[in-house]
């Protein structure tokens, strides 16, 4: 199966979006919530300072009357002894300047800190939910995405989401602090001004607004791009021996080259559209002040305004004009919040493997058949299998032969449950159980699979090999290895099993691979083992000699071999051959031999190649 995404996913939308954040702010709302108190407290001290210095203009050194202020700032004046007691000492205004300086820089202290430990707990929480959502979803949800595609979601998708809700959202509530404070406080001074203020402001929420779902398909395109070049990083990384090998360099480089214009015009595209957006809210901004400014001034002129208030009345324009601006950079923030939201939200909707704590338990080392199964795969208009049905002795052997697409490989998938058989497809047993109602751990417990491509981590070769059985002992370890007869490689190495095989196993060759691969799987002791081409990389002498003390071992495992070499296939009980997907023969070899077909032409062709090596 290709990596491709083949399938498109539900949009995720509305409460389902807002569920999922509420649900990632488990461990850090605390957090955020002081944050959010800080900026209430920071905002409440923006909207002192310009009372006091109205006050000092206006009352203290203007000499005004204090009736005109509201009733809390005439008890705090007369509190600190009056105008005429402030006007000898001044320095009272200058400390209450200071203390509230004081108590905001305290309050943004706060901010920073508790939304930075709110930022990093939030991430570390939706990484730990993703992974582990990921490390559940089925086997067929992994071959229809690109690895390099999650990767990007998991990464840049969640900072994305982290920088809004840190920045944009725990603001918000010291944007509507200010908003609604400094429109109470311009009323209170002038009513006609602050009516005149607010006459871009709706202009300003309505382009943002008209700007919002542009900005949001722009983001969504970005976003998708940069998880197909990142897919395409992260396959070149891992095949670049291929990359090399067949000196395709200059291709693979062109395509990466030819991805990344694509995407960087893409940002370029959405750099036009922001332009325009932050543009004209700096228009429209400039407009509202030079607004208040002219019609300040000529209502200051006709008396129907005080230099005190029309000072403070531009200070608490200027929040307020900030808050708007921040309104609307919060729309177009949310935009690309909303794209990240929906793509991490697509990976969550993914249904998980389920695993029955109820699904029964039995044996395995018995007899497995397949009942008229049919299978294929989603999207595929083809079946893979179609009305196979077979019966495999326990503690026998089975080899399998087939052309490319045959469906060898599927039959062991479907028998693992790496896949699912619908309802009209057969079914598969064990002893007589269906396996969907076996409880999956307790199946793929049972049933030891070594793949053509065995895959090794960044770990040493003992991690490697103990990691199907973590609690196994020194000599189980060892007795595995012998049996794959991989211990005098092993022993050839400087650490031995602590040897580092680096990424994908890149320091083993693709023998050792295959050998370690089969020790890994004989660590399980399972009674039902799969060789799915798995000797490939071996020659003929060690091929023979793993099978003759795999049978001596474990001769009463059954045994599946996937195969084309028929030096394996003819030490088999029987032999099953496929045909696209079809039971085409199946006996012993040596019936098999007898009956025209592709065993047999097989079989033909490699003992002429045989001889040919040997006369040479």
């Amino acid at each position: 199966m290709s990596e491709t995404n083949t399938t498109k996913s539900k949009p995720v939308r509305g409460s389902r979006r807002t569920g999922l954040i509420w649900r990632f702010l488990k461990g850090s709302r605390g957090f955020f919530l002081l944050c959010m108190l800080c900026a209430v407290v920071s905002a409440l001290a923006d909207m002192v300072t310009p009372q006091i210095i109205r006050v000092a203009v206006d009352q203290v050194l203007g000499g005004a009357s204090t009736e005109t202020l509201s009733p809390a700032v005439r008890d705090i004046v007369a509190a600190a002894g009056g105008p005429g007691y402030l006007r000898t000492h001044l320095w009272i205004m200058a400390a209450g300047i200071m203390a509230v300086a004081l108590v905001k820089a305290g309050s943004q202290y706060g901010f920073r800190v508790f939304n930075a430990r709110g930022g990093e707990t939030l991430v570390k929480t939706m990484r730990d939910t993703l992974y582990t959502h990921i490390e559940r979803l089925p086997f067929q949800w992994h071959m229809q995405h690109h690895t390099g595609d999650i990767i990007q979601r998991c990464t840049s998708d969640i900072d994305t989401m982290k920088n809004f809700i840190s920045e944009q959202l725990t603001n918000l509530i010291r944007i509507l602090v200010l908003l609604g404070l400094s429109i109470a406080f311009m009323l209170g001074m002038n009513i006609p001004l602050t009516l005149i203020a607010m006459i871009p402001v709706p202009v300003i929420i309505g382009y943002s607004i008209r700007f919002h779902h542009q900005i949001w398909e722009g983001f969504q395109k970005c976003d998708e791009n940069e998880g197909k070049l990142s897919a395409m990083v992260q396959e070149n990384l891992t095949g670049v021996r291929v990359v090399r090998a067949f000196g395709r360099e200059r291709y693979e480089r062109d395509r990466f080259d030819g991805q990344n214009e694509y995407y960087t015009s893409l940002w370029v595209k959405m750099g036009y559209v922001m332009s325009r957006f932050w543009s004209t809210a700096d228009i429209l901004s400039g407009l509202q002040v030079m607004l208040v400014v002219v019609f300040g001034v000529v209502f200051c002129l006709r008396d129907q305004m005080t230099s005190g208030e029309y000072i403070a009345f531009l200070s608490y324009n200027g929040m307020m004009v900030w808050p708007i601006r921040m309104l609307g950079r919060m729309i177009s923030e949310m935009s690309k919040a909303g794209v990240s939201v929906e793509r991490i939200g697509q990976i969550m909707d993914a249904e998980e493997e389920k695993d029955d704590p109820e699904g029964l338990t039995p044996p395995l080392n018995q007899e497995i058949c397949f009942e008229h199964v049919s299978f294929s795969y989603e999207g595929s208009a083809s079946e893979m299998l179609h009305d196979v049905n077979l019966t495999i002795p326990a503690g026998s052997t089975l080899g399998i032969l087939g052309g490319t697409g045959s469906g060898k490989s599927t039959m062991m998938y479907l028998l693992d449950r790496l896949y699912d058989l619908p309802a009209s497809g057969g079914r598969i047993t064990i002893g007589g159980v269906d396996i969907q109602r076996m409880r999956l751990s307790h199946l793929r417990s049972g049933i030891g699979i070594v793949l053509q491509e065995p895959f090794m981590f960044s770990r040493t070769l003992k991690e490697n090999l103990m990691i199907a059985s973590p609690g196994m002992t020194e000599e189980d370890l060892r007795e595995a290895s012998r049996t794959a007869h991989l211990e005098e490689t092993i022993d050839s190495f400087s650490r031995g099993y602590e040897t580092f095989v680096g990424e994908r196993g890149v320091t083993l060759s693709g023998g050792q691979k295959q050998r370690a691969a089969i020790a890994r799987m004989l660590t399980q002791k399972a009674p039902i083992m799969i060789f799915d081409d798995s000797l490939s990389a071996v020659d003929t002498e060690t091929d023979a000699k793993i099978r003759k003390a795999l049978e001596k071992k474990f001769g009463q495992a059954t045994i599946i071999l996937i195969s084309h070499r028929m030096t394996t296939l003819s030490k088999a009980d029987r032999v099953l051959v496929l045909d696209h997907g079809r039971v085409a023969q199946l006996g012993t070899p040596e019936e098999l031999r007898s009956q025209p077909g592709l065993f047999r032409e097989i079989d033909r062709i490699q003992s002429m190649t045989r001889e040919e090596e040997v006369t040479a």
